[in-house]
């Protein structure tokens, strides 16, 4: 009984890729998280058959409502996705392969951009080293992870940034695996941004938040 929690926001276009690949997959119930869009986000939900929740913004918040949600129905494994991403070929049997062998451990993705550009593969490759050595996943990695080791060590809480990290923190580097196949994410931000600018804002952002800085203050600097 595999469960999708997809976060969204005005994320209509990437929802049109993501759903369809989760359907061949087996998925037994998708749940988008929406936080109040206004574009063809929920009509493309509605139009694939996922189980939609309106929830306050935030995706700590969104995705603690479709987790809660996915585990009320009964939900035995859990797998978290942003709308963005686009899954490797072979991804449902990876995680067959994985729930079968390490049903005790989660497990992420490594990372892809959907950008040609030269420090896309770069910045992508440090992720993945982060990944790896760090145990620090981010959620554009996705996370699976059975019902019962999201119960134990919490859940996802309500944090307006860095929710991701919070988690996996809690899950700790020897529980967590990381798979081999990369998951492409969208590259807005880094196109927007500046593909130094960008990445040298998230590393800082980490940084304050391991100091101790309020999610809530990181979250304003993230945005501007």
């Amino acid at each position: 009984m595999l469960h999708v929690i997809i976060p969204t926001l005005n994320a209509g276009t990437g929802l049109t890729r993501l759903l369809p690949a989760l359907h061949k997959g087996g998925v037994a119930q998708i749940w988008v998280a929406d936080g109040g869009s206004d574009d063809a986000t929920l009509a493309s939900a509605g139009h694939c058959g996922a189980r939609i929740l309106s929830c306050p913004p935030g995706r700590g918040r969104q995705l603690s409502a479709g987790a809660e949600a996915a585990l009320q129905a009964g939900a035995g494994w859990l797998l978290f996705l942003h709308a963005d991403s686009t899954l490797p070929e072979g991804w449902a049997d990876l995680l067959t392969d994985h729930r079968l062998r390490f049903p005790g451990h989660a497990a992420a993705f490594a990372l892809r951009f959907d950008d040609p550009h030269p420090l896309a593969t770069v910045i992508a490759g440090a992720a993945t080293l982060r990944s790896r050595w760090l145990g620090l996943p981010w959620g554009d990695q996705g996370l699976f992870l059975s019902a019962s080791l999201y119960r134990a060590v919490g859940g996802y809480r309500p944090l307006p940034l860095m929710e991701d990290v919070d988690l996996v923190r809690r899950i700790g580097r020897r529980q967590l695996r990381l798979l081999p196949a990369a998951l492409t994410t969208g590259a807005d931000r880094y196109r927007r941004d500046g593909w130094i600018r960008r990445p040298l804002k998230n590393a800082a952002l980490l940084l304050r938040y391991a100091l101790g800085e309020d999610p809530r203050t990181l979250a304003d600097r993230y945005r501007r």
